[in-house]
């Protein structure tokens, strides 16, 4: 079970290069601590890599798409939650 707010979903997974495309409902950074949630993922990682449109950013906002470097596989429909420290 997670903790935490949930902040969007996975809507598309590279698994060649572990690059997961998030659909966000609320915003994030750069150094958030989040964790991935579905059937087969169960797994938390700080964010230290991501892109909008291909360009690196340290935020991004809500309604966005953003693409996160990953440590694990993960799945297309996987639950994202942000973890407070």
């Amino acid at each position: 079970m997670a903790t935490g707010e949930r902040i969007g979903s996975i809507v598309h997974f590279f698994d060649r290069i572990l690059v997961a495309v998030l659909r966000l409902d609320k915003g994030i950074r750069l150094g958030d601590h989040l964790h991935f949630l579905g059937g087969h993922t169960d797994f938390d990682q700080r964010i230290d890599s991501m892109q909008v449109d291909h360009r690196p950013v340290e935020k991004a906002e809500a309604g966005t798409e953003v693409a996160v470097k990953l440590s694990q596989p993960a799945r297309r429909g996987d639950a994202v939650y942000r973890i407070s420290d």
